[in-house]
């Protein structure tokens, strides 16, 4: 039988086990896939905990993006094959070494893509695309400011917004997340933790407010954030890791600056073809060598405690996977 990370009740790493679980059947349009990796983000564990926005129906088998081989398709799901390499996504389930999925969460990887590069590339580049283009609409020439730029999706709009044309300022709290910034295409990198942090934005940026902020961090990094914007500027809240930030209304008034949220999860939900677009897109540049996610550290699925705590503490530049088989 498959094994899976599982817990009956919501908690930390400790309250979760690896067992083996009857292998799920396959309804028509749905898809059997062999996870070969998977990666782990904050929000996973987060939700494993309980203490995301949504929480999940018990018991629950964590995991959100994930990467292997077909091998079993459902009556009616067209367009793959057995062996074939595939990404998927979830609302958990992917710590597994298997996983059974309806065919629209399911895309063959273009050749040449790593598993374990494919396992963390869905859920970072798509959440960044949708938030560089449609909701924060960057320009090229613009300036973009990056926190929490070392980490999933704040590395994957470094290399969005190069990509886009834009001036990419990354802020980092280590001298190896700076370094891995600067290696994905940031123009400059700043300590998020100076006390001087806005001089060396604005210093950056030769003294010039910048266009956009894209804020995975929240907590005592909104506020200077956005202080940061010009007029017309855009701050893009994706997540809030460091606690819910208050703003004051008149920063944006007197900016004529935005506060933009932005929700992958109701974006897929709502929007499905704009969704699906935008997943054809970033899997196109990454064939194209554009887009890459970094690796930190791979460890297998047995590891998988020490693999969330290692993700939960955010110190590790680059992505943190689990492995599975051979």
């Amino acid at each position: 039988m498959p094994r899976a990370v599982i817990a009956d009740v919501f908690g930390p790493p400790d309250a979760y086990e690896l067992r083996d679980l009857p292998a799920a059947p396959l309804s028509a349009g749905q898809v059997r896939v062999a996870i070969k990796a998977a990666g782990i983000s904050y929000v996973d564990v987060l939700t494993a905990e309980g203490r995301y926005q949504v929480k999940p129906p018990l018991p629950f088998v964590p995991g959100s993006e994930a990467a292997g081989i077909v091998t079993e398709l459902g009556e009616g799901a067209d367009g793959l094959r057995i062996g074939q390499r595939v990404s998927v996504s979830g609302w958990g389930g992917l710590f597994a070494e298997e996983a059974v999925l309806p065919q629209r969460m399911v895309r063959a990887l273009p050749d040449g893509m790593d598993l374990i590069e494919a396992a963390v590339f869905p859920v970072s580049y798509a959440t960044a695309w949708h938030a560089l283009v449609d909701r924060g609409q960057l320009r090229a020439g613009e300036t973009l400011l990056v926190l929490g730029a070392g980490g999933a999706t704040g590395y994957a709009a470094v290399q969005v917004g190069r990509h886009l044309g834009a001036r990419v300022i990354a802020s980092a709290s280590s001298e190896s997340k700076r370094a891995l910034a600067l290696a994905g295409g940031a123009d400059a990198a700043v300590d998020a933790r100076a006390e001087d942090w806005r001089d060396q934005i604005k210093t950056a940026n030769g003294g010039r407010p910048v266009d956009v902020v894209f804020d995975p961090v929240g907590g005592d990094a909104t506020d200077p954030a956005f202080r940061c914007l010009g007029w017309g500027g855009r701050h893009l809240v994706i997540g809030f890791p460091g606690g819910i930030a208050a703003l004051r209304t008149n920063l944006p008034l007197l900016k004529g600056a935005s506060l933009v949220g932005v929700d992958i999860r109701q974006f897929g939900e709502l929007e499905p073809e704009r969704a699906e677009a935008n997943r054809g897109e970033i899997f196109r540049l990454a064939a194209a060598g554009v887009l890459k996610p970094a690796i930190a550290k791979a460890y297998p699925l047995e590891q998988f405690r020490a693999a969330m705590s290692d993700a939960a503490a955010g110190q590790s530049a680059g992505r943190i996977v689990l492995t599975a088989g051979s």
